[in-house]
């Protein structure tokens, strides 16, 4: 079920809604309910992490690493107080060791954004008079839920905005939507359905961002079982926005991708590893494991195969991160 409703939005399908009919009345109640409690004590403030990190690989006349990220709140780093707590600080903290590059970081992410806004946000990290990035990473998806936003629709805008950045010479990570179902005030049978929905979506996503030249890593499960089984830390304080530590378990999961596509990681761990049940798949089949599984990484493969195109599916150590220190205003 998880693969056919992943495989019919990503390709203009019809696809199964957060809300069926005999539930609106529950629902909507249970939705008011929530928003009593989801989205207060962070203030809106989101801080800002633009500049560039790792200085202390500067080496005259070579340029920095080129890092945009584009998204929504999350993207953002909505929910912390320090620049160097966000994803996109910590990514490009992380890059920067990684590479022993400076890294230059452009955030063009909006908070409250839909999937939508992703044609704005590119346009923004296209149009800059600065060189283009070498790599973007995006992470979208729980709006369109929650804003109800279809499947396909969601889905098409997403490809569209990784399209661009791959025509534009740009590699593509993609933090899939995270899964809803995790935050503490939702109730049942809402937290089910958020969490149905934001799989599908997820699946979704990889199939359609895969297509288009991109690599995927869910989010999902790292706002499940370990968000689940730590809310006090794990969440901020409007219980909806990860914290700090949130925000470090997703960095750390997004990290080795965002080498990977860079080739900055190591060669042996660019073989599948049995061991880890990595493998080629089915691109659906693919997408519909990662969507529930924390830190899976998906990859095109073969254009073509007995089901149709094939990917890599990985599921990569994860690299430690630490708060990024403050950067250094961009050139």
């Amino acid at each position: 079920m998880a693969r056919r409703i992943a495989a019919g939005a990503a390709y203009g399908g019809g696809g199964v809604g957060l809300v069926g009919a005999a539930a609106v009345g529950l629902l909507l109640a249970e939705v008011r309910l929530a928003r009593r409690h989801v989205g207060n004590g962070s203030g809106g403030r989101v801080p800002t992490a633009q500049g560039v990190y790792g200085h202390a690989y500067d080496v005259p006349g070579e340029p920095p690493l080129r890092l945009a990220m584009l998204g929504d709140s999350t993207a953002a780093g909505q929910g912390v107080h320090r620049a160097g707590q966000t994803p996109a600080a910590l990514l490009a903290s992380g890059l920067a060791a990684v590479a022993e590059r400076p890294v230059e970081l452009r955030n063009v992410a909006l908070p409250g954004a839909q999937s939508d806004d992703l044609d704005r946000q590119v346009a923004l990290v296209l149009s800059s008079t600065d060189p283009l990035p070498d790599i973007c990473v995006i992470m979208i998806g729980a709006n369109d839920v929650t804003h109800r936003m279809p499947p396909t629709r969601s889905v098409r805008h997403l490809s569209a905005a990784v399209r661009r950045l791959r025509t534009a010479g740009a590699e593509v990570v993609v933090g899939t939507c995270p899964d809803l179902g995790t935050i503490e005030p939702v109730q049942q049978p809402l937290r089910w359905l958020a969490r149905r929905a934001s799989r599908q979506l997820a699946a979704a996503q990889t199939i359609g961002v895969v297509e288009q030249g991109g690599r995927t890593v869910s989010l999902g499960d790292l706002l499940g079982p370990e968000f689940e089984a730590n809310p006090r830390e794990l969440f901020g304080p409007d219980n909806y926005h990860p914290s700090a530590e949130g925000y470090a378990t997703a960095a750390m999961a997004v990290l080795p991708t965002v080498c990977a596509a860079l080739g900055l990681w190591p060669a042996e761990e660019e073989r599948p590893d049995a061991s880890r049940r990595e493998g080629f798949l089915p691109v659906a089949r693919a997408a519909a494991e990662a969507a529930s599984e924390a830190g899976t990484e998906v990859t095109a493969a073969m254009p073509t195969g007995p089901r149709g195109p094939w990917a890599l599916l990985k599921r990569r150590r994860r690299r430690r991160v630490t708060e990024a220190e403050p950067a250094r205003p961009s050139l």
